[in-house]
């Protein structure tokens, strides 16, 4: 008996050992690496042959670091805290205008309604070219935004160049509310459509008015659309999803490798409602809390979910403040819906030599839902309904990525004073062959990976001198190439209508009226009103 008690106490003696070697090794290589990172940074900043700037340098050098871990996890500086904080409370001082910096060029893309930019008379394609007298190709993109934004009534004065004249506007700052549900209405056949586009502290509050609103309207079946919905806050996710399942049920359980961040989270609240047949419209952008809200619904067999295969984010980040006001959003956990499921699509931990990615759903788990339905996991939300379209080429990628919609909208806007109502609008078959001759006219708007590589070619080949006799035949070669994009987009042709469509209806309706042409005519929603006034089809999907 006494060998036994000193064996394991022997045991017991060499595991403690063992682990505080471990812990010491491990604190040593972490105080080893700062102490040469720190070493380094000051032998650069002291004898470099230029001057150099520390703030830029370390930016750069943490940000570098942080993204060969996963896209998500960030370093914030005192502007990007400040940033962080108004997409969470969606809430800031400003304008109330979408801007996009670009070769030191600030273009306005897009006015809030009601917005002060919209009283003074901006446009978008208005290209700002100084905020009060400061030139704002001399800042970079987030010192443009800080010059922007500030305070609520106070003016700030713009100069701005449209359609090749430059003017000046002031504008008086206000406080800017994003409403997060910026359309809601009621369909036909008694069918309520309600869209939000982030799940920022006021998403609940706002889904729950909008449902109350349409109640009242005599609504007795709902549509949910969180396509293109990138997430946000997981607290309110769960809000909504307890508007439609009991109390005390599980929407999303977190599993870390700290303890204290590993958390189930349970539906607090009586529902609103248990009864009312629900559709959610999910797609490849719909992401995170959107993912929560759609796959937890789906395995309580409580709505239809409709569309494409989302986006697969199942990682989950928390805000840990750092040192003169910065701050670090890292992944501390992955989430799972109440079947089991993590939709997470990357494998970000096991990048191979090359730093590819590899996928989750290469190796889809089966799982099943309150009923017993079969559901996958990894790699998104797989829909109930698929609505199949064509797959989108690289090329028409590279479009909608491009800023030839932008352009082209912007061009038709000065063109054309006033376009039908939202309901009525819809662009036809000429419309996209004028589209398509504009990009003809207008290449450098488009250009294709291969295009740039091509002309990248030629002009090492100048550099050589090897170029004498290439030129004929390069213009005819990128002759080909370009009639090929153009055959390529042909492809996606109903999806470059839909996209343009929307793009031009903001100039003249906000992105309210993109919502209420959608409501007519988008095919994912009529689908979903379909089985919603098919009880006998919306039924059989949820017990199938």
């Amino acid at each position: 008996m006494g060998k036994i008690k000193k064996w394991t106490i022997g045991v017991l003696v060499g595991l403690a050992l063992l682990v505080t070697t471990a812990f010491q090794s491990d604190f040593f290589e972490i105080a080893k690496q700062i102490d040469i990172y720190t070493t380094l940074f000051k032998e650069l900043n002291m004898y470099y042959i230029d001057e150099v700037n520390p703030a830029k340098l370390s930016n750069k050098a943490i940000s570098s670091m942080l993204e060969s871990l996963d896209p998500y996890t960030r370093y914030y500086d005192e502007q990007g805290v400040i940033d962080a904080r108004i997409a969470a409370t969606g809430e800031y001082g400003g304008i109330g205008v979408v801007t996009r910096y670009k070769n030191n060029m600030l273009t306005i893309r897009e006015l809030l309604k009601n917005s002060p930019a919209e009283k003074a008379g901006l446009k978008p394609g208005d290209k700002i070219l100084k905020i009060n007298d400061i030139e704002v190709k001399d800042f970079d993109e987030r010192g443009v935004a800080a010059l922007l934004n500030g305070l609520p009534n106070t003016k700030v004065t713009l100069q701005i160049e449209r359609q090749n004249k430059k003017m000046e506007l002031a504008v008086n700052r206000e406080k800017i509310i994003v409403n997060p549900v910026p359309y809601f209405t009621m369909l036909a056949n008694e069918v309520g459509y309600i869209s939000f586009t982030t799940f920022n502290e006021k998403a609940s509050t706002e889904v729950k008015r909008a449902f109350s609103d349409l109640k009242e309207q005599g609504m007795k079946k709902l549509i949910i659309d969180v396509r293109g919905n990138p997430g946000g806050l997981l607290n309110e996710a769960v809000s909504i999803a307890n508007f439609f399942i009991p109390k005390d049920k599980i929407v999303v359980t977190t599993k870390a490798k700290i303890k204290k961040w590993s958390d189930t989270y349970k539906t607090l609240q009586a529902p609103m409602d248990l009864e009312i047949p629900i559709a959610i419209l999910i797609n490849n952008r719909s992401a995170s809390a959107s993912e929560i809200l759609a796959g937890s619904l789906q395995d309580y067999d409580r709505a239809v979910i409709i569309g494409e295969r989302s986006f697969g984010k199942g990682l989950v980040q928390l805000n840990l403040p750092l040192s003169y006001g910065t701050l670090m959003k890292i992944t501390i956990s992955k989430y799972y819906t109440p079947s089991g499921r993590c939709i997470q699509e990357l494998d970000y931990t096991n990048r191979d030599e090359k730093g590819n990615i590899p996928k989750f759903s290469e190796s889809t788990q089966t799982f099943k839902t309150e009923k017993g339905r079969i559901v996958y996991g990894g790699g998104g939300i797989l829909p109930d309904v698929e609505i199949e379209k064509p797959v989108t080429t690289k090329t028409t990628e590279t479009l909608l990525n491009s800023d030839a919609f932008f352009n082209y909208a912007t061009q038709y806007f000065y063109e054309n004073k006033a376009i039908s109502e939202p309901s009525k609008f819809k662009l036809m078959n000429s419309d996209y062959a004028s589209f398509i001759d504009y990009l003809t006219k207008n290449q450098t708007a488009f250009e294709t990976k291969t295009e740039a590589e091509f002309k990248k070619a030629l002009e090492m080949a100048a550099t050589e001198n090897l170029n004498e006799n290439l030129s004929k035949g390069y213009s005819e070669l990128l002759t080909d190439i370009q009639a090929e994009k153009f055959k390529e987009l042909n492809k996606n042709k109903e999806e470059i209508i839909n996209e343009l469509s929307e793009e031009i209806i903001k100039r003249y309706y906000y992105a309210e009226g993109a919502y209420q042409q959608k409501a007519i005519f988008d095919n994912t929603i009529l689908k979903a009103v379909s089985i919603l006034n098919n009880s006998k089809e919306y039924n059989s999907i949820l017990k199938n």
